[in-house]
């Protein structure tokens, strides 16, 4: 499904599309899903537990807010450059799939944005983490919308966005440097 709706479009794909492509009958189909929301919407849920899981094992990996946050940020860059079909389905494709797939891509901004917040010297806005998480966001769905790839090249830029309201221009500056 996911494979389909990141090639075609969530409109433009089918369920004798999803069906094609996995070798299935129609039968097969609606013995699990009720309709091509349904499928789309535990197809993404299954994928985005995927990529989460993915980033926090990175993130995990190393120690310290900014190193997590390169480590993590750069697995998810790496997954979506390459998987683009995946990367469009789960976060340009999600919008007009709307349902679950959407309530859940909510609740993984939310949690991406919490992530992301450093709890250090400076007060950032209260709405840093989430306008941060928005704008990185914003980025790779415009990436991914346009089939613009090399998103791991954004990295050291995107650092930058992340590190800003934190820790200052000079620190984001070396963020970006970093990589």
């Amino acid at each position: 499904m996911l494979a389909v709706v990141g090639e075609q479009g969530y409109e433009r794909a089918s369920v004798q599309a999803v069906l094609h492509r996995a070798g299935l009958y129609r039968q097969a189909f609606y013995d699990h899903f009720a309709s091509k929301e349904d499928c789309f919407g535990w197809a993404y849920e299954e994928a985005a537990a995927g990529v989460e899981a993915e980033v926090r094992a990175a993130a995990a990996a190393v120690s310290g807010w900014e190193a997590q946050l390169r480590a993590g940020l750069g697995r998810l860059l790496e997954l979506l450059d390459d998987d683009p079909p995946l990367g469009r389905a789960l976060l340009v494709e999600v919008h007009p799939a709307g349902g679950r797939a959407l309530v859940r891509r909510r609740l993984a901004m939310e949690r991406a944005a919490e992530r992301g917040r450093y709890e250090g010297d400076r007060e950032p806005p209260a709405l840093a983490p989430e306008a941060t998480a928005a704008g990185i966001h914003s980025v790779l769905h415009a990436r991914l919308a346009n089939g613009r790839g090399g998103l791991l090249e954004l990295r050291g830029e995107l650092m930058y966005v992340a590190v800003l309201p934190y820790r200052g221009a000079d620190a984001a500056a070396a963020a970006m440097g970093a990589d």
